[in-house]
């Protein structure tokens, strides 16, 4: 048979592999014949398309290739639950026998052909390499990591990332994500890292969306033909003016329009036929709510609600504990169902079986349903386009909008799907508008060193070897594809600063800045002259007035006023005239032959030691106003001469005030600064107000530069110093030895083997000893204690803590302490969990309470609970495979696996066994923080 190789326009397949046709009974679209092209060249791929367009039949052809090939396929997800769902399609698909299951409680045909599991254990088995000594990948040819968008997510980003790092070249990557911005700087770290990946990329959809917006007045489109932006029909809302009226005060802002009831939005829906329908709301009580407000609505047939009612009491017979009660069994029959993480796992999959087959019509749900759960509907309703997180309200992201909204549309049954928005509080139809038309948002890393990463890439590598393998993070990449541009934008500013510094290189900037300092002083000594002289001079002024009263003519004095310019001017007095006041006029002559009339506050120095001058025969013109002036003549200008000859023998022309000690010192200390300036360097330099700007632009370059410097190093080493504070805290508590502290002791080989949010923190309290003697209930308590966090405001439980669970915990209280001050001390932000609210759930569940008395005696959700007790099943399946515990304690957490490892904690899934003895270390799940997010 000729290989479809030479088919032009379909790909290069190996002849040992099924023909495409075979194996797909339909056309392909191009995007997946470009992904299996790429894989039978031996690439790895990277495809990013929108949520329904066919994505996961690339991922099925890399297990019918591996197949063929007799090799093995791993496929990896992000939820248990999507694992749990890909384990059962799997099966219908190519045989129980060659799919199994692991998860971090369970596994299930582990040497299948076909292993699906969660990421976190896809990661996990790589570290545990080291630990067995053997290959987990050994005849594995392709590993799909479905949902890769998911690197985004903040708790659990990390995973991702490791595992792409960590998996062999030999092993091809199949990367399934949903439309990203930056899906090509994604395929370019994979092929960094890991080796040749081809990028295919996607914008087709089967089934074209159709946007509507849901207000009080009905359902109508939302964007224009195009799809670019609003519909023509559509009036975006515009708050009235507020007025004044005759009451006064402005009217307060009015709400955006009334939102429309629940009930209408169903309803007009179903007369257009648009169900079934996702209902997206963003709080698990508001999905609760959102069924009891439908009433008794029904929207199934007679044939229908008698194929759910079969259904359901099958289900009640195998499960009667996990019948959700509170009506909802009621609504299930009428086609209406709440999907949110605080359902029972298996409540939540038998209604994703009754929808997938069309039985239930509208699932109200929170976001956490649109992540890669097979429940494709006719049309998705989002209820809101901001929601409630820890840091507060937000808006809705692009990709967050993008993914619900691709739930819409059934492949093969719907030649439309429908994503209607609705008309909220805070949001109205223009941004519905804005958000329908967006584009994806970017992948980010969420990469984070761990006490775990460190200690087991360092039980493999040397440190070197290790500071390569964490500086190939996803996030490094992307911040040294910003690093050139900062490069670049650091060179230019040190280029400015060095053209600034050649322009002003004469000038030592010590010597400006001594410079610029004597001026500031000089200019605060002549200051404190002037207030000197000021003092002086109002001090002088009286008695100089009252002397002139008795001055007589022909006297000598100084005269200091605007019409002379402000020079000090030796004169001599001729006449004294009557003044306004009770002082004279004083009419005098000039050395300069100037007649001027000037009052007595114009003398600042009365010569009365010097001998006066005879002025009798001298003719006086007439002068009749203050400051008047009148040139001398001839006959004046033998007395001017006069007046001059005794100003140029005696000191004229300083004002009496200046004579005064404090003065003449001060105006000495301002010449010597003077004098001090002038021969100061800088003195020449030039425009110093220029210099000065010049020298400003300077200090903010290199303030700009060295903060630029300072981000550059950051975002560059960040993770590599946060591994070197996880190495100081790892040895201060004796996880790491040798010559030079880099090799995990047994207690650091312990906590390498563990998985969790925190692993030294449940390391040291394992070996501490204080949990030896407990028994396996009181234990299960105490872990759940150290190992989870449950963040709800109106939490409570009616089973009081165990004493003996109680007491080890407070001894526990120390050995958390040092290990907070140490994080502390090396700027490490990890979790230590120490929340005892819970432990006597725990316990009482380990007892053997049934489940109905349980939860009956919390606040928690049931799906809560869940996923505290698998947690806690989780840390219990690790312990057995821990090296420096006790045999005791090794026994206990058996025991202790075994009580609370039930239904419904525990899933009947066929062919399965519990993760306990036989279960390898590798497959321990890192517990999921968001798993306990009350908004989910």
């Amino acid at each position: 048979m000729p290989s479809s190789a030479s088919v032009p326009g379909t790909p290069a397949q190996s002849t040992d592999v099924p023909p495409l046709e075979q194996l797909f009974p339909f056309s392909l679209d191009d995007f997946q014949l470009e992904a299996i092209e790429a894989l039978n060249q031996g690439h790895s791929v990277v495809v990013s398309a929108p949520t329904g367009s066919g994505k996961t039949l690339i991922g099925e052809y890399a297990i019918h290739r591996a197949l063929a090939h007799g090799q093995k396929v791993f496929y990896t997800t992000p939820l248990k639950a999507l694992s749990n769902q890909k384990l059962r399609d799997f099966r219908e698909q190519f045989g129980a026998e060659r799919v199994g299951l692991m998860t971090g409680d369970l596994t299930v045909n582990r040497e299948a052909s076909i292993v699906v599991m969660t990421t976190e254990i896809f990661r996990n088995m790589l570290y545990a390499e080291a630990e067995q000594g053997d290959d987990p990948l050994a005849d594995v040819e392709a590993v799909v990591l479905d949902e890769c968008h998911y690197m985004n997510d903040s708790q659990r980003g990390t995973v991702w990332e490791e595992s792409i790092i960590h998996c062999p070249p030999v092993v091809q990557l199949v990367a399934l994500s949903a439309t990203v911005a930056n899906a090509g700087q994604l395929t370019d770290w994979i092929e960094q890292v890991h080796g040749p990946t081809r990028l295919v990329m996607s914008d087709f959809r089967p089934v074209p969306l159709q946007f509507s917006f849901c207000s009080a007045k009905g359902l109508h489109p939302l964007l224009n033909d195009e799809g670019t932006g609003l519909h023509p029909n559509c009036k975006v809302w515009r708050a009235p003016k507020g007025g004044r009226n005759r009451r006064g005060p402005k009217t307060p802002r009015p709400p955006q329009p009334e939102a429309p009831p629940l009930g209408f939005v169903v309803a007009q829906m179903a007369e257009r036929e648009m169900l079934p329908a996702i209902y997206f709301i963003f709080s698990r009580r508001g999905c609760d709510k959102a069924v009891r407000d439908l009433g008794k609505v029904c929207l199934v047939s007679p044939q229908e609600q008698a194929r759910i009612q079969a259904r359901l009491d099958v289900f009640m017979a195998a499960t009667p504990e996990a019948v959700r009660d509170g009506g909802h069994d009621d609504a299930l029959l009428r086609g209406i169902a709440a999907h949110h993480a605080g359902v029972l796992p298996a409540w939540k999959e038998l209604i994703e079986e009754l929808f997938q087959q069309g039985l239930v019509k509208v699932v109200f749900a929170t976001e956490t349903l649109a992540a890669g759960i097979n429940m494709p509907a006719r049309s998705t309703v989002i209820s809101a386009l901001s929601k409630r997180t820890e840091r507060g309200h937000r808006p809705l992201m692009g990709s967050e909008f993008l993914q619900m909204a691709g739930r819409a549309g059934r492949r093969g049954l719907d030649s439309q799907g429908y994503v209607v928005t609705v008309q909220s509080r805070f949001e109205g139809v223009r941004e519905a508008g804005q958000l329908a038309t967006s584009p994806a948002d970017p992948l980010v890393s969420q990469f984070t060193p761990s006490y775990g990463m460190v200690l087991n890439l360092l039980q493999r590598y040397e440190l070197s070897k290790a500071k390569e393998l964490v500086e190939r993070s996803f996030g490094r990449y992307l911040a040294t594809l910003d690093l050139t541009e900062d490069e670049a934008r650091i060179s230019e500013l040190r280029e400015q600063l060095g053209d600034l510094s050649g322009t002003v290189q004469e000038v030592d900037w010590e010597d400006f800045e001594d410079y610029e300092k004597q001026r500031g002083r000089l200019r605060e000594e002549r200051r404190l002259l002037r207030i000197l002289q000021q003092q002086a001079e109002e001090t002088l002024a009286h008695e100089l007035t009252l002397a002139l009263r008795f001055a007589s003519e022909g006297t000598l004095v100084s005269l200091k006023a605007p019409v002379l310019r402000g020079r000090v001017t030796p004169a001599v007095i001729v006449e004294k005239h009557q003044g306004s006041g009770q002082f004279p006029l004083l009419c005098c002559l000039t050395d300069e032959n100037v007649w001027v009339l000037v009052p007595c506050s114009a003398v600042v120095s009365l010569h009365a030691e010097l001998t006066c001058l005879q002025v009798k025969d001298v003719v006086v013109p007439e002068l009749h106003r203050p400051g008047e002036l009148r040139h001398g003549d001839q006959a004046s200008g033998g007395l001017a001469l006069a007046v001059g000859h005794m100003a140029r023998r005696h000191d004229m022309v300083t004002p009496q005030y200046d004579l005064a000690g404090e003065v003449q010192a001060q105006a000495h200390l301002v010449r010597e600064l003077e004098l001090a300036l002038e021969l100061h360097p800088a003195h020449g330099a030039g425009d110093r107000k220029k210099l000065r700007k010049q020298r400003f632009r300077m200090e903010e370059l290199e303030a700009e530069i060295a903060e630029r410097q300072r981000v550059l190093h950051f975002r560059a080493n960040r993770h590599w110093e946060t591994f070197l504070a996880l190495i100081e805290i790892l040895r201060f508590f004796g996880c790491l030895e040798g010559d030079e502290g880099l090799d995990p002791s047994e207690v650091g080989r312990t906590v390498a083997a563990l998985r969790g949010d925190n692993e030294l923190w449940l390391g040291l309290a394992l070996m501490s000893g204080h949990l030896d003697e407990l028994d396996p209930a009181d234990l299960a308590a105490l872990l759940e204690a150290i190992s989870t966090e449950v963040n709800r405001p109106d939490l409570w439980s009616g089973y009081p803590p165990p004493p003996a669970a109680d007491e080890a915990m407070h001894d526990l209280r120390g050995i958390r302490r040092e290990l907070q001050r140490q994080q502390e001390a090396g700027k490490v932000v990890m979790p230590v969990w120490f929340e005892g609210e819970l432990m006597g759930l725990v316990h009482a569940w380990a007892k053997g309470v049934s489940w109905s008395d349980l939860i009956a005696n919390t606040s928690l959700d049931e799906g809560d609970v869940v996923r505290i007790m698998r947690r806690t099943v989780d840390l219990l399946a690790q312990i057995p495979y821990c090296e420096a515990i006790s045999e005791q304690l090794r026994t206990n957490a058996r025991a202790a696996l075994k009580a609370i490892n039930r239904f419904p904690v525990r899933e009947p899934i066929d062919g399965g066994q519990a993760s306990g003895e036989d279960s390898n270390p590798a497959t321990a799940r890192q517990a999921d923080p968001s798993a306990l997010n009350p908004a989910a």
